[in-house]
């Protein structure tokens, strides 16, 4: 069986920056933020061609190790075959190992540019249609190991990401073990909610800060921070002013305090201002939730040593774009 056929022409493609948990949704919650990587990908004659620049330029592997060829490659191994050679150039703006999703950026932009290149696949430029998205969704989180971030990344807006074994939590017979597919929402944020991001100058990996969690946790937290879950879908979408109260949080952030003690201050400090602050992602990043009048103000309340940005919320998720 031949494989499949590939354009000559290069595509380009655009991923945002996400965050993820929001305080109470754990692995669950995500939210797309207006800052971007951009990748030109071309199928060449032979070999691979690297090139980066930007965040990670002078530290990224330019070879096969490199997340974002790593996630084409499980891409085209989906669609039936590899391509000859490949030249890929990446304009990196997404902060690395902060908690803004950038590994889930290059995977969700190595996949749509696989499908891009190869005919058959992404047939336009724009936004991706849902079928397309929920495709690409399966491959990320397979290549992630949760849906969060990439749900966000894909879809844009405000998600709420999770997997469904199919059984509705009961009814499998013994032994059985059906294959979890993942699903998405995709929500609208409420106007006038302006993220802001305070952005540390040291990094810290997703696996040190998920070593840090226990195995359980008190019934009264779980209980807690379920309500607060559920408060902060009404509050992001039709209620801002309940997002103080909606982003507290019991599962996750005092357990990973001792690895970023400057990041759970900061979100100490703006909380006590009445500012709803939680930590973003893993961290260290600290992600405000701001009124429209009041964004600059909070993001210079932070003090030396961060990267204050009053960010736009991406409504449109990743896109594959005509070449400038």
């Amino acid at each position: 069986m031949a494989g499949p056929a590939f354009r000559a022409a290069p595509v380009r493609v655009r991923v945002p920056a996400t965050s993820a948990n929001l305080g109470p949704g754990f692995d669950t919650f995500g939210l797309a933020l207006g800052l971007y990587d951009d990748v030109v990908v071309r199928v060449a004659e032979s070999g691979l061609h690297v090139d980066i620049a930007g965040e990670g330029a002078e530290n990224l592997p330019r070879d096969e190790s490199h997340l974002l060829v790593r996630a084409m490659r499980s891409a085209f191994d989906a669609l039936g075959g590899q391509p000859r050679g490949l030249e890929v150039v990446c304009a990196n703006r997404i902060p690395h190992g902060r908690g803004l999703g950038s590994s889930a950026a290059a995977i969700c932009a190595g996949i749509i540019a696989a499908r891009a290149v190869t005919i058959g696949g992404v047939e336009r430029s724009g936004a991706l249609d849902a079928p397309e998205r929920a495709a690409l969704l399966e491959l990320a989180t397979e290549l992630e190991g949760h849906p969060d971030n990439v749900a966000a990344c894909l879809l844009g807006g405000f998600t709420l990401a999770w997997t469904d074994d199919g059984t509705g939590g009961a009814g499998a017979a013994p032994g059985d073990a059906p294959a979890a597919s993942v699903r998405a929402i995709r929500l609208e944020p409420a106007g006038g909610v302006v993220p802001v991001v305070f952005v540390p100058g040291n990094p810290l990996s997703t696996a040190e800060a998920r070593g840090l969690l226990p195995r359980t946790v008190p019934h009264a937290d779980a209980a807690l921070t379920a309500a607060r879950a559920a408060l902060f879908v009404e509050a992001l979408t039709r209620r801002p002013e309940l997002l103080l109260t909606a982003t507290e949080d019991r599962l996750h952030q005092d357990y990973r305090a001792a690895a970023m003690p400057e990041s759970t201050a900061l979100v100490a400090r703006l909380r006590a201002d009445g500012v709803p602050a939680v930590i973003s992602g893993a961290g260290p990043t600290v992600l405000a939730f701001a009124e429209d009048g009041a964004a600059e103000k909070v993001a210079r309340s932070a003090g030396d040593g961060w990267a204050a940005n009053r960010l736009d919320l991406d409504r449109e998720g990743a896109s594959v774009l005509p070449l400038a």
